[in-house]
């Protein structure tokens, strides 16, 4: 059973997770304004793995006896000066939830949780990688600048990039039924 301490923690970090779906939707929207399809794209596809992260947890919640709890999300911003300015948000953003995933790992600590800090090894190493992936877009929307031909070679790159559900985190797994 979760403390309550560690039942709200979670369900704070289950909206910090949905806020980056939110706003990496937003990011994907600019990039269609700007005629970016294959930025947009990366985005869509970032903001189906947040969603997915934000699913996990309020599951975990969910399943550990806690109370999983909807609060509101607070609007992303929705324009950026450059793609370069908005993979640099994208960069600041990860890091920053870096920072909220080690605060997170605290508490359990803190509650002396072990299945939570257990649980959160996953967060932890999945940081790593968002770190990672977030740091190598920025550094192509560097090298592209304001260079069209290079942006659009990059815009092409990132656009193949795809997302598909993992196996249990369908939002709706019984939508086959109603066939």
């Amino acid at each position: 059973m979760l403390s309550e301490k560690m039942n709200e923690a979670l369900n704070v970090q289950a909206n910090r997770e949905l806020y980056s779906s939110y706003l990496y939707l937003s990011m994907s929207y600019y990039f269609e304004s700007i005629k970016m399809s294959g930025f947009a794209s990366w985005m869509r596809v970032q903001a189906g793995e947040e969603l997915v992260h934000t699913l996990k947890m309020l599951d975990y919640v969910a399943e550990a006896g806690g109370r999983a709890r909807m609060m509101a999300v607070e609007a992303p911003r929705f324009s950026w000066d450059s793609p370069e300015q908005a993979f640099q948000h994208v960069w600041d953003h990860e890091r920053m939830v870096t920072g909220l995933i080690h605060a997170l790992m605290g508490v359990a600590i803190s509650e002396k949780d072990g299945a939570t800090k257990n649980f959160l090894q996953w967060y932890v190493d999945e940081q790593v990688e968002e770190e990672e992936s977030s740091d190598a877009v920025l550094s192509k929307a560097r090298a592209a600048g304001n260079d069209v031909s290079r942006l659009q070679a990059a815009d092409r790159e990132l656009g193949q990039r795809r997302f598909k559900f993992p196996r249990g985190f369908e939002i709706f797994p019984n939508l086959a039924m109603l066939k």
